[in-house]
């Protein structure tokens, strides 16, 4: 599971502590909510399904996959299902072959959910391998389905805009420039993305 509202709280509070930019920020726009998924493969296909596309369209097509092949979809039932009933769905070819690379992987024992390593390098390496999971979608599992504290999706540029409005900054920094920027903040930097989304979105600072 993601991390809880104490985790998240506890970890922006040291934020704001090394950093007073978090300090000003936490002051104007409040704590996070939890960013909370559950663990495992279905997570996963579900992250899959809504690649590119609304949420309601995403929710839209989750419900018609659920309906079809049973309650998340299970791996066994994917890796066999026909081009045509899944593009019935709303599936595209492409998510096709993503969603079922998902489920061979799982189903061959290269990807159990239950014991991804405690690396969290390692961990990325090893989802990245399902077609169609890069980097930034491995980061998300890991932060929101797994709670792990210090993972840091540097490329996402709503994380790298928020970065740099909190830190007082002329122009939204690099991929580069932000990993080098949050280098002071571990092991707290899973809390400073969840912030970083949320200064984002509440856009007051």
């Amino acid at each position: 599971m993601g991390l809880s509202q104490e985790q998240l709280n506890r970890g922006i509070d040291a934020l704001a502590g090394i950093e007073t930019g978090f300090a000003r920020a936490l002051a104007g726009v409040g704590y996070p909510e939890p960013r909370i998924r559950e663990p495992g493969y279905t997570t996963l296909l579900r992250t899959i399904v809504g690649q590119q596309v609304s949420v309601a369209a995403a929710n839209s097509i989750w419900n018609k996959l659920e309906a079809a092949f049973g309650s998340g979809c299970p791996a066994e039932v994917m890796a066999a299902a026909e081009f045509d009933a899944l593009r019935a769905c709303g599936l595209s070819g492409q998510k096709q072959s993503y969603a079922k690379s998902l489920a061979q992987l799982v189903l061959d024992g290269e990807l159990d959910f239950t014991a991804l390593p405690a690396d969290d390098e390692d961990a990325i390496a090893l989802l990245t391998k399902v077609k169609g999971i890069g980097r930034w979608s491995a980061e998300i599992y890991l932060l929101f389905a797994e709670g792990r504290p210090d993972v840091w999706p540097a490329g996402d540029l709503a994380v790298q805009e928020a970065v740099g409005r909190i830190l007082g900054l002329d122009t939204r920094p690099s991929e580069k420039t932000v990993r080098q920027l949050a280098e002071p903040w571990r092991p707290h930097r899973g809390a400073a993305a969840i912030f970083s989304w949320h200064c984002y979105n509440m856009d007051v600072i």
